[in-house]
Order: structure tokens, then C-alpha cells, then sequence
């Protein structure tokens, strides 16, 4: 354990309160677990929330239990007294507490993480209050909360401050990359660190500076509108997905009045975004495929694509894998957009159709397709790396197993790749074992084969408006009509363009077929005994390549830690393939002319959280796609294990958005540190006298000497006894925040498996509350005609509460698009159907938690609490079938009661009448219209009802 860890440590142990500790991005947090538990009182179980996935293998010393709902509640109950550490879920733990099945006199401490991602009305911020406001005075739970996400920590108001009374600790523990202590146990022995600048090809610089041109219109016109804070909208923050998070949740309040152009904005700032990403971390035919994709999907809607910039985009995306010239040699392209149509005039034997391919290039119609297959840079000097690792292990192995033994023993010889997605690890492989110029054709014959498929999803799809429709950026501006030379309307070379590579897939189509037919006979014929199994593999012998310069830059450090260690973190990797520890550590130098051999390989991908360094122990790392918070787990690891040489090798392409996203995400951090640091300096906690944190102001009641003062006439001023509150919650309901909030408003919260409603507030009001969007997804199931059916089966008043967020706007739509007419579609119909269905039901709309509570309190006014066991029975059936307090099926036939009810002329004030005065509805149909008029109240209506009845059913002949 480092000397910082063993700090966060002690300074945790000082207070009673527990504490909430803030990291820098990829510092581990298992360590600090791992020694902590064990110094809790041990006849005590400590309890851990919602426990990350990546911390579960780190936690294995402890030998945690986890606990589901599968256990019986029994069982549950006497684990919380085995003094084992248990990992369950807030919501088990919350129902357990209000049931009494776990006590908090039997609790030595609690552990939440992610605590950037709770808050004031969050289920563990709940529990937090049920364990300070019921555990003994002798007996304090400590709490420790942590975060290793110091920007989600400063979003919003005082959030850390706001987040610490709710947890009732009084301690804030900053850690963060520049602390004296990190600083001095991850610098004392870094690794050897080679910085590779990667200069970017022509045409990926002009694609990057032609993104963000067109993310600077956009960004331009969201200024425009005056609706958002215009010190966030910057190209610097796009490049992170925050952004998308953060404009989004400025415009969520006013959401539904804002414009169709407002709203696309939005969409184009996160579908530029992830051109910018996708530009460095793919090929240029897969990034060519993407661009076609986004072309079909988005089509006329996206504003983006009409900018003078996209065409610079969509063109050098193209250069980059094919080019277009005529037969006599001239270019079509980015120049010649704009070029008269009779200089694009074609013989009249192409017109029919004669077709010239060859394997270097597809001619249709005078039109010549060029490939070009530009592989990505890094591509190359991955496996010059490669190359020159494996060189010098060879020459200094024998030399240094003759001198002396290996220092560790446990260190191995792969050499560890890290890409960012799956994707790009595969690809990689792909390259590695078959060569650059093999994988891109490869990537070719996929996108051709795939262009015939998309090609005819486009041909679905297209409509022909006679005025084309949507807008387009121009340099920041607005157009309403689409510029007449960024038609999406294919001219002639487009046309013939588009030929020639639909026959250049039909004929790779045949070959790919026939290929796959003896594919499959061959191993039908060999039958491998295993394909990839578990382990690590080895890699197979590329073929060599031009061995000329690559432009690459390197700066080798000087014994000190390199620049890009000062501020940076550690995220999980993924294993993509694996074999036997035997088998990688094998080099080998296959039978492909000019072969090198190749270390062991092993890729990673960064977006799964998993901690590897430790399991492989490689002894080179090569960050093909630099990440903030992997490389704070490379720092760990070589300050945790001084005695491995570990070399790590940084891949940047020059001057791009990736060293730009690399750095910011730095200095982000910083920022929030310095942020919270201030924050720290002026927050106030309140404690009591024992020094225990007071938490959150609850709500208030009335001074005693206010309510004396008002019943000094009744009793002597003496104050009535207060009737406890209670509220019967359905289990599943914890998974929101209501819960909380009427306890925190004061009422009893009893949980329990509810078969009808979701709370029960007297023995004759259910309420089913429902989310905006949960209200949505009911009605397009029908679940909600079904809830609503069982409550008026079995209660008097039956509630349909509609809930709506606290940020948002309190209406489902703006009032212009509210129209008269019913729709299917509409949220309003659909809820003007369902009342005119069951009359009895009462909506109930509420602007946010805390104003559910208010009107649950209301409702409650003057009613009866509601009894548990007879909430839990209603609509259940006993072990005869029958259905307990189903007043309606016992007495009534609610089949034909509700057939009645359709009838013309009967109303809900009349069906009553009919049913006391009938049997069934065949004696119904045999009265006459006088006793009708009797029984209904009116002669229309009884007319009505009668000619209905008696009218005769046609007949076909």
C-alpha cells in the first residue's frame, strides 16, 4: 500500500462521522477497502452499496456475500449479524431498515460509491437519515462515501456541500493527481515513458478543421437563442460527451417549446462530436461507411450537412479510401463539384452499360474508380514498435540471463495494447497478423458488399419534396433553402460514381461466395479441436514493409516522470482474445517473405472497467488510444511494483483533437479540484454537541407556544396527541425518490409487495403514480388500462397521480400544438379516453417529489389510516381462487355490468336504476318503454335504449 493510501486511511478512521473522499480519476480505491474493513469492530458487518463491477475482483480477501431479493427475508435478517462484509443494493437495504430486519446497532459502517452521482433525494441519502435518526446514542454508524469523478462532484450549486449533510458527514478528503503525498509516492521511481507525435494525413487534417468548422456554426447559432449559458458552448468542451449532458439538461425546462432547429442543433453538436472521435480511432474505410450511414439516416433533417464545410467532409472522407476521374485522366472531386454538366458527358457505349474492372480499378460510364485504401498512420508505427521491441529483447536477452537472474519473476514479456472500444483492438489484430495493406482491402470488400445493401435501404427511404425542406449552416448562418451545388439530388458523376461501385460489389459478391462455400467445406473437413480458448495468444509474422521514414517524432525522458503523467488516471481494459501463458510467450517469424519476428501481444480495450496491469504484468504498454485515467493505473502499478522495468510508449497524431481532448480532460480535472478546494474553505456543517453531524434542515412544524397560544380554551392548553401518518409503499416503488420524500415529510413508510396500486394512503384511495415517461411507455403497452381497471375494482377513490420532474416544464406540450381533433398518437386523448372509460378515476398532476408529498398529505385529511395486511391481500387470490374483499365480483356480474353501461341512454346515473329492477339483461331487453322512462329518468332516453334493443340485425342475401 502507497504512504497517500494509508493517509486517506487514518484521516477516515478520525471521525465517527465517516467521511466522503474525492479522487483523482483512476486512483484505485479497492486498497483503501481492503485495509479498512479489517480495523472496523469485527463482531459488527459492514455494509457496501451498490459496488462498481470493477471493484468486486480487488474485494475478494474480504470474501464479501452478496444479497438479492431471491434470499428470504429470514435469511437476510441473520446476515446482517454474521459480522461478514455484505454487498447489496440500496433498495433491499432501505426495505430491510423500515421492517426492522436489519438494525443499525448491528452496522460497523456503511461504504457508497459514486457519490458524484447522488443526491438530496437519492434512496441512499435515505438510509443515511433512518440509520442516524434510529441508531442508539452509544452506537454511531460511520459513513464513508466515495468519488472518483471530481467534475460530477462541482455540477450544480454546492453540490459536495449539499451531498454531505445528506450523508451526515462532516468531512471532505481531496485527493487529488497534484497532492504533495500522490505526487511524491507515484514520481519517486516512474516508468520509462516514449512520446510518439504521429503526423496526421492531409486529408484527415482537412477533415478535422472541416468538423470543427461546422461545430463552430453550430455552436453559433445555439448563442443565438439566448437559452443557454454561452460560457459553456465552446469547441473545447464539445469534444467531451459531458457536453451533450450539459446543454441538454440547460434546455430540458423549456424543452417542449423550443423549435425544430433548436432541437437539431443539439442533435448535430453530439453527431459532430463523434465524427471528431471516430476520425482518430478508425480506418478510413470504416469512417467512410460511417459518414454514408449518418448520409441515408439523418438526410434532409441534419443542419450540419448542408454546411460549405460538410462537403469538405463527406469529399476527403471519400479521397481517403477511392478517386474518381474521367477516362481521359482528369479529377472529379472537391474542385470540380460545380463543373459544367456538358464536361461530364460520356460515350455512347458506356451509356449501355459496358462495364471495365480490374483489381486496381472499376471504369463505368467514362468514370474510372481509383482505390487509394489510406491506412491510418499509428497503423505503421505500431508495428515499427513492435519490430523494435522484439529486436532489442533479442539482443539483450542472453546477455543479461548470463550476468544475472531476472529481477522479477513474475514479470512477463507481453507487450500490452490499449485501444479504446473492441473495435479497434480487433482491427489492430487484424493488421498485426495479416499486414496493413491485407486488413484495409479487407475493410474494402466489407464496404462494398455493404454498399449494395445500403443503396437499396436509400431507395426506400427517398422522397422527392418538390421545395426541399429543413435548414443549413453557413458559416454560422441559417438558410432556409438547401445551396444549389450541395444538392442531395445525385448528378451525373454521382450517378455513374455510384455504378461503379455497385459493380465493383457484384463482383466481389461472386468471389465472396464462392470463398465462403470452401471455407466451409474445409472445416467441415478439419474440425479444429479448439478456436479461441482462454489465455493469451501469440501473434504470427506480418509481411515488411516500406521501412522508410514515417514522420514520427520521439521524445525519450530523462529519468524524471514525462509531462503527461502530471495530471492523468487509470480506466479499466477489456480482454479481447487469450490463450496459454505458455503460448505468449512465444516470438515467432513466419513463413511470409521479409518477415520480422513479433513480441507476445496482448490488446484492450478501455471502455470495460477492469484493472489488468496487475494480471498480466506486461513489460511494455503501448496507449494507442491515450486515456486520462489509464494512465493513472500505469502510474500505480510501476509505484506499487518499483522493481518491474515497465516502458510505456504514448501514440499521438500531431496537432489533432485527440492531444487537444487529452489535455483538457487534464486541466477539467484540475479545475474541479481547485474548485472544490474553495468550497471546502467555506462550507458549513452543522453538528450537535456530541459532534455528530446534524444532516439536511428537515421540515418544521409549528413552535409549541404557536399551538398553546391557539388551545388555551380547550383542555388547558394542553397539545393533542399527533395521529401518525402512514403510507403503505409498493417494493418496486423504491427504485424512485417519493419514497424518501414523504419520509422525510414526516409519514411512516411501510414496504410491502402490493398486487394493485402503487400506495395505499386509507382503505379507500389507491394512487398508481407514473412518470412522464413511464406514462408513456404504460399506454403504448396497455398496462395502464389494466392498472386502472383493478384499482376501481377494489377502491372507492382510485388515483392516477402524473408526476413531472422538478427541472422540467409542467405540461406535456406547448399549447399551439394541442389541437382539437382526438388522435391516437396524443398523450392528451389517450388520457381524455381513459377518463370517459372509467368515470370514477381521479387525475392528479404534481409538479414534483416534494409536491406529491404535499398532496398525498392532503388526500389523507379526514380518512382512516390504511391497514398492511389487508393492502397486501387486495387482488390476490387464496388457495380456493377466490379473491378477498371483491365486493363487485361477489355480488355483481361485472361482465354484463359493463356491457350495460355501453348501451345508448344509459348513463352512470341510470345503470343503477336498471340493475335493481332486472335480473339479467334479457328482462332488459322485454321492458316497455313507459317502465324504461320510469327506471332512466327521461323518455329520450328510454326511446333510444328501446329502438336499440329491438332493432333487427341485417341480413345478407
Amino acid at each position: 500500500m502507497l504512504s497517500f493510501q494509508e493517509q486517506i486511511i487514518s484521516d477516515l478512521l478520525e471521525d465517527v462521522n465517516g467521511g466522503l473522499v474525492v479522487l483523482s480519476s483512476g486512483l484505485p480505491i479497492s486498497p483503501i477497502l481492503v485495509s479498512l474493513i479489517p480495523l472496523l469492530p469485527s463482531h459488527l458487518t459492514p455494509l457496501l452499496l451498490s459496488v462498481p463491477d470493477s471493484l468486486l475482483p480487488s474485494l475478494s480477501p474480504l470474501s464479501p456475500l452478496s444479497i438479492s431479493f431471491d434470499l428470504p427475508s429470514h435469511q437476510r435478517a441473520s446476515l446482517y449479524t454474521s459480522g461478514r462484509p455484505l454487498i447489496l443494493s440500496p433498495r433491499i437495504l432501505i426495505a430491510d431498515l423500515l421492517t426492522s430486519r436489519c438494525l443499525p446497532s448491528s452496522i460497523s459502517a456503511l461504504f457508497l460509491f459514486n457519490a458524484h452521482r447522488l443526491s438530496d433525494t437519492s434512496t441512499e441519502s435515505f438510509i443515511a437519515r433512518l440509520l442516524r435518526q434510529t441508531s442508539p446514542h452509544n452506537h454511531l454508524v460511520p459513513i464513508f462515501a466515495f468519488s472518483d469523478s471530481p467534475h460530477g462532484m462541482v455540477s450544480g450549486f454546492a453540490k459536495a456541500e449539499r451531498l454531505m449533510k445528506c450523508l451526515y458527514v462532516k468531512r471532505l478528503h481531496l485527493w487529488p493527481r497534484f497532492h504533495v503525498l500522490v505526487s511524491s509516492d507515484l514520481e519517486t521511481d516512474p516508468p520509462e515513458v516514449v512520446d510518439i507525435r504521429i503526423p496526421m494525413s492531409p486529408a484527415m487534417k482537412g477533415i478535422q478543421v472541416a468538423i470543427l468548422e461546422a461545430m463552430d456554426a453550430c455552436l453559433k447559432e445555439l448563442r443565438r437563442t439566448n437559452k443557454v449559458d454561452v460560457e459553456d458552448l465552446t469547441v473545447e468542451k464539445g469534444l467531451f460527451k459531458s457536453f451533450d449532458e450539459i446543454v441538454r439538461r440547460q434546455l430540458d425546462p423549456i424543452w417542449h417549446t423550443l423549435g425544430k432547429k433548436t432541437k437539431q442543433l443539439v442533435s448535430d453538436l453530439r453527431t459532430l462530436r463523434k465524427l471528431l472521435d471516430y476520425l482518430i480511432r478508425y480506418d478510413a474505410v470504416t469512417y467512410l461507411k460511417y459518414l454514408d450511414t449518418l448520409r441515408v439516416s439523418e438526410g434532409v433533417r441534419s443542419m450540419w450537412i448542408f454546411a460549405n464545410s460538410s462537403h469538405k467532409i463527406f469529399e476527403l472522407a471519400k479521397r481517403r479510401v477511392y478517386q474518381v476521374v474521367r477516362a481521359d485522366g482528369s479529377k472529379v472531386g472537391l474542385d470540380n463539384k460545380a463543373t459544367p454538366t456538358k464536361k461530364r458527358r460520356v460515350t455512347s457505349d458506356n451509356k449501355k452499360g459496358k462495364e471495365i474492372a480490374s483489381s486496381s480499378n472499376k471504369e463505368i460510364g467514362g468514370i474510372v474508380l481509383e482505390e487509394v485504401l489510406e491506412e491510418p498512420p499509428k497503423w505503421k508505427v505500431l508495428r515499427e514498435l513492435l519490430e523494435e521491441i522484439e529486436e532489442e529483447r533479442s539482443k539483450g536477452t542472453k546477455v543479461m540471463e548470463e550476468i544475472m537472474p531476472r529481477e522479477d519473476p513474475d514479470s512477463t514479456d507481453i507487450v500490452l495494447v490499449t485501444c479504446k472500444d473492441e473495435r479497434s483492438c480487433l482491427q489492430l489484430e487484424d493488421c498485426i497478423l495479416k499486414g496493413p495493406q491485407q486488413a484495409m482491402r479487407g475493410e474494402w470488400e466489407k464496404y462494398l458488399l455493404g454498399k449494395i445493401e445500403l443503396q437499396s435501404v436509400f431507395k426506400r427511404s427517398k422522397t422527392k419534396p418538390k421545395e426541399p425542406k429543413g435548414f443549413g449552416v453557413i458559416d454560422g448562418g441559417i438558410v432556409t433553402k438547401k445551396v444549389p451545388n450541395e444538392s442531395t439530388e445525385p448528378n451525373t458523376i454521382n450517378i455513374l460514381e455510384n455504378k461503379a461501385l455497385l459493380a465493383a460489389a457484384s463482383k466481389i459478391s461472386k468471389s465472396t461466395i464462392k470463398e465462403v462455400e470452401t471455407e466451409i467445406e474445409a472445416t467441415e473437413i478439419s474440425k479444429p479441436k479448439k478456436g479461441r480458448g482462454k489465455g493469451k495468444y501469440k501473434k504470427n509474422p506480418v509481411p515488411d514493409c516500406n521501412p522508410q521514414s514515417s514522420g514520427v517524432q520521439i521524445e525519450e525522458p530523462q529519468g524524471q516522470s514525462h509531462d503527461l503523467f502530471t495530471g492523468a488516471s487509470a480506466s479499466s481494459v477489456v480482454q479481447i482474445e487469450e490463450k496459454s501463458h505458455s503460448e505468449s510467450h512465444k516470438s515467432t517469424s513466419g513463413g511470409l517473405a521479409n518477415a520480422k519476428p513479433l513480441p507476445p501481444v496482448q490488446f484492450y480495450a478501455l471502455d470495460r472497467d477492469r484493472r489488468i496491469l496487475e494480471e498480466w504484468k506486461p513489460s511494455v504498454v503501448i496507449v494507442y488510444h491515450p486515456d486520462m485515467t489509464f494512465v493513472r493505473e500505469i502510474e500505480i502499478y510501476k509505484a506499487e511494483n518499483p522493481n518491474r522495468k515497465l516502458k510505456v510508449y504514448f501514440l499521438f497524431y500531431e496537432d489533432s483533437t485527440e492531444v487537444q481532448k487529452f489535455d483538457a480532460s487534464i486541466c477539467r480535472e484540475n479545475s474541479a479540484f481547485e474548485s472544490l478546494i474553495r468550497q471546502k474553505s467555506l462550507m458549513m456543517i452543522p453538528v450537535d454537541q456530541n459532534g455528530r453531524c446534524l444532516g439536511p434542515a428537515t421540515q418544521s412544524t409549528e413552535p409549541d407556544s404557536v399551538l398553546s397560544n391557539s388551545m388555551t380554551r380547550k383542555a388547558g392548553g394542553r397539545k393533542p396527541l399527533e395521529k401518525e401518518v402512514q403510507v403503505i409503499v409498493d417494493m418496486r416503488e423504491f427504485m424512485s425518490s417519493l419514497p424518501n420524500v414523504l419520509h422525510l415529510k414526516g409519514m411512516k413508510v411501510i414496504p410491502v409487495t402490493l398486487e394493485v396500486g402503487d400506495y395505499i394512503l386509507s382503505p379507500l384511495i389507491c394512487v398508481e403514480r407514473k412518470s412522464i415517461g413511464d406514462l408513456y411507455q404504460s399506454f403504448a403497452s396497455g398496462r395502464l388500462y389494466h392498472q386502472v381497471e383493478t384499482m376501481v375494482r377494489y377502491y372507492k377513490i382510485p388515483v392516477l397521480l402524473i408526476e413531472f420532474s422538478q427541472d422540467k416544464s409542467f405540461s406535456f406540450q406547448s399549447a399551439s400544438e394541442i389541437g382539437d381533433d382526438v388522435s391516437p398518437t396524443n398523450i392528451i386523448s389517450k388520457l381524455s379516453l381513459l377518463v370517459m372509460h372509467f368515470p370514477r378515476l381521479r387525475l392528479v398532476w404534481s409538479r414534483s417529489l416534494h409536491a406529491t408529498a404535499d398532496i398525498f398529505l392532503s388526500l389523507k385529511s379526514n380518512q382512516d389510516e390504511p391497514d398492511e395486511n389487508k393492502a397486501m391481500r387486495v387482488g390476490v387470490p387464496s388457495e380456493d381462487g377466490v379473491i378477498e374483499n371483491d365486493v363487485r365480483a361477489e355480488n355483481y356480474n361485472t361482465s354484463a355490468i359493463e356491457f350495460l353501461r355501453r348501451l345508448p341512454g344509459v348513463t352512470d346515473s341510470n345503470y343503477r336504476a336498471l340493475m335493481d329492477c332486472c335480473n339479467n339483461l334479457a328482462e332488459l331487453a322485454l321492458l316497455p318503454v313507459e317502465k324504461l322512462a320510469e327506471l332512466m329518468g327521461s323518455q329520450k332516453a328510454a326511446r333510444t335504449l328501446k329502438e336499440f334493443l329491438d332493432a333487427k340485425c341485417p341480413t345478407m342475401v
